[in-house]
């Protein structure tokens, strides 16, 4: 693993705290001593300025004007490449991710994060044939990876999480967009962010602490 070094300088405190001046080093630490660490790099093998997190960021663009690698030190997260947590969204957990391929981004443009919680319970799911949790209904508790199999159809249109996160996949195999769904009723695939219906397989987000 490569070394780098970091002054301390919070994420969160740029953010919250607008008169907190912006460090001119290299790089931007979290103060926060959170068991969760993400760190972006503006360019590719961990080069260049870095800047760390420990929490959810809702405007990023603020820290840094691209990422073009990330390492995972603890948690699970959701990148985001707008902000306020929209746009494509990308799953990382720990590990090290050398250029944007590696997480399946489409440019450096990484605008938003969010931590997603610990869950070490059972995990459980519901999806619908249609809206308002209308039409035919299948549980889930396993990874699925090719919902047409399971299911008979390519959409789901709406879903109910009752234990754990997940993440649907636009592709079958755990490819393509993802969206990460928490626990809660989603009446409509906007609610979970997408732009149409179509999921081809999910998969549960175990711990990777």
């Amino acid at each position: 693993m490569q070394t780098y070094q970091s002054t301390t300088v919070s994420l969160v405190q740029y953010y919250v705290h607008a008169d907190t001046d912006l460090h001119k080093g290299v790089h931007g630490k979290c103060v926060n001593h959170s068991i969760f660490q993400i760190i972006f790099y503006e360019d590719r093998n961990f080069q260049g300025r870095s800047y760390e997190g420990s929490t959810d960021c809702s405007e990023l663009n603020s820290f840094f004007s691209r990422c073009n690698s990330i390492r995972v030190e603890n948690g699970n997260w959701m990148i985001y490449e707008r902000p306020n947590y929209t746009g494509q969204q990308y799953f990382v957990k720990r590990g090290e991710y050398p250029d944007c391929q590696h997480w399946s981004g489409l440019s450096d443009t990484i605008r938003s994060c969010r931590l997603i919680p610990q869950h070490r319970g059972s995990f459980r799911i519901r999806i619908y044939e249609k809206e308002d949790f209308r039409g035919q209904m299948m549980e889930f508790t396993e990874d699925c990876p090719h919902v047409n199999e399971e299911f008979n159809y390519h959409d789901i249109h709406s879903s109910n999480v009752l234990e754990g996160y997940w993440i649907f996949y636009e592709q079958p195999n755990y490819r393509g967009r993802q969206y990460l769904l928490k626990a809660g009723e989603h009446r409509r695939f906007t609610d979970w962010g997408a732009m149409n219906a179509r999921v081809g397989s999910f998969r549960r987000i175990a711990d990777s602490y």
